[in-house]
């Protein structure tokens, strides 16, 4: 079923626009190397991310989704990662599928586009620009940009006043529970993609409305 037409549309990033989870698993496993830690691999990245770095490399340490590593050994390990995905924010992350086709079609129609991801600034902005799709967003809502970020609806508002948008006149394209939240909270409706990070769970169970399995179905719901 076609949405109402949207006045602008936000988009997450990591699960969403990009797989990101290769260059975040290679910098866990690095750190954790470098530690004298055991690897988690990619497949146990895959469920821990889409909450920030620092919650990411809280579970690499503990090995499990709400984990609280000894602080001494935290304060040792997050600047080690964080210097890791400075240099490897790009190197194995790609688009998925359709990305680049979709942006362009909703360009071409004049929608307004902008992107709000938890991602820190400092990660975001290289990631978008190396992976060609920067210059499609009037705005970009890292999640130190705000005092708070997703699930928190403060990102999504500060979009919509930007854009001069109303929220309900918004739509947001995410991949999580967290987005779905966010969206809730701020009054926007919310199409989410099968295939992002969701911890594990199915997106369906969120009740976003509507998934998606490729970004250009995206297309088939807009009138």
């Amino acid at each position: 079923m076609p949405l109402i037409k949207p006045e602008m549309i936000l988009f997450d990033v990591d699960g969403t626009l990009v797989d990101s989870v290769p260059d975040l698993a290679w910098c866990v496993d690095q750190m954790m190397h470098q530690l004298q830690l055991p690897q988690r691999g990619e497949a146990k990245v895959r469920n821990w991310v889409g909450n920030g770095v620092e919650a990411l490399v809280r579970r690499a340490l503990t090995d499990r989704m709400d984990g609280e590593p000894d602080e001494a050994l935290f304060a040792r390990a997050y600047p080690c990662f964080l210097e890791l995905y400075a240099g490897n924010t790009s190197r194995r992350s790609y688009l998925y599928p359709g990305v680049c086709e979709t942006l362009d079609a909703l360009e071409r129609a004049g929608y307004p586009l902008g992107s709000v991801t938890n991602k820190a600034q400092q990660f975001t902005l290289p990631l978008l620009e190396e992976l060609g799709i920067r210059d499609y967003f009037g705005i970009v809502i890292s999640g130190d940009s705000l005092p708070r970020k997703k699930p928190d609806p403060l990102p999504l508002l500060h979009a919509a006043a930007f854009f001069d948008v109303q929220p309900q006149n918004a739509l947001m394209i995410g991949d999580s529970v967290s987005d779905v939240k966010a969206a809730r909270a701020a009054g926007f409706k919310i199409v989410c993609m099968s295939y992002g990070y969701n911890h594990g769970e199915d997106i369906h169970n969120s009740n976003p409305d509507a998934v998606i399995d490729t970004m250009p179905e995206l297309l088939q719901l807009l009138p």
